[in-house]
């Protein structure tokens, strides 16, 4: 009885002072951690981050500093953790080779949020798609294209691909190709333009609006029309203009001609066949 008493004091001393060191190494350390963590968080948001990554960063900061104190406290209890490590390295490796599409994601999507080459709100096209983007995720993209489908888009398909950005600047040119009959007055007929796009408040007098003749054409002369505008009018000012130029032109009498073939026929006789 006194030696069992006598091993379990021996016991106690032993190891309830390396459980206590444990315990303090654990508790210092999830503070030192959760510090650490905030201290990130507070400095990516001073340098504007994407709040995304801002979450992500320091959230894998902190899980990265907890996986290191749990190590220091099994150490402390005298569990050897070198094996341990190997076998997480190993388990690590194993799904990094399983997961390789969704790394390249990852490390696609931390790209997009560190160089923003567009952000929330911004009408892009990308990866053949066409919308605007509603969120950007660590592994996808979410997009709403203009008859407001929803698509979700693995960033890695974006970065690998070229990235249009109309929301980007604030002013974007309308390219219009207008064609006029052969027979028309061209100067009537870039009179008339010059005056459509005078009366529309929403083109802007600088950079001045370019209209020339781009080319002759089959069955037309063909004027480009191409005024600036704010980004926000682009589409209604071009829908807007196509319809004023058909009604400007019809009330000058300025023709819009379609495709057209001259077809000559000639009757050969049956007798100079022969």
């Amino acid at each position: 009885m006194e030696f069992s008493a006598d091993k379990i004091i021996e016991l106690v001393q032993v190891w309830g002072l390396k459980a206590v060191m444990a315990v303090v190494i654990f508790i210092i350390g999830r503070i030192i951690a959760r510090v650490l963590r905030n201290s990130l968080r507070a400095a990516l948001r001073r340098g504007k981050v994407e709040e995304t990554l801002v979450s992500f960063a320091s959230n894998l900061t902190y899980a990265l500093l907890m996986v290191m104190v749990i190590i220091a406290a099994l150490n402390q209890l005298g569990i050897q953790t070198t094996s341990f490590i190997a076998i997480l390295g190993a388990a690590g490796l194993a799904v990094g080779l399983a997961l390789q599409g969704s790394l390249a994601n990852f490390a696609a999507g931390v790209l997009m949020i560190i160089f923003k080459p567009f952000k929330v709100g911004d009408f892009i096209e990308a990866a053949g798609t066409m919308g605007i983007v509603e969120e950007i995720e660590i592994f996808t993209t979410k997009m709403r294209t203009p008859d407001n489908k929803q698509i979700i888009i693995p960033n890695n398909q974006i970065t690998n691909g070229n990235i249009t950005n109309f929301s980007a600047k604030d002013t974007r040119r309308v390219d219009l190709v207008v064609g006029v009959s052969y027979g028309d007055d061209l100067n009537k007929v870039k009179a008339v333009l010059e005056d459509i796009l005078s009366q529309d408040e929403r083109i802007l007098a600088d950079p001045k609006p370019t209209i020339g003749v781009l080319q002759l054409g089959e069955s037309s002369i063909d004027f480009a029309v191409r005024p600036w505008v704010n980004s926000s009018d682009y589409w209604p000012t071009l829908f807007d203009l196509n319809k004023t130029i058909k009604e400007r032109f019809d009330a000058e009498g300025i023709c819009i001609p379609f495709p057209q073939r001259d077809v000559h026929l000639y009757q050969v006789k049956s007798g100079a066949a022969a």
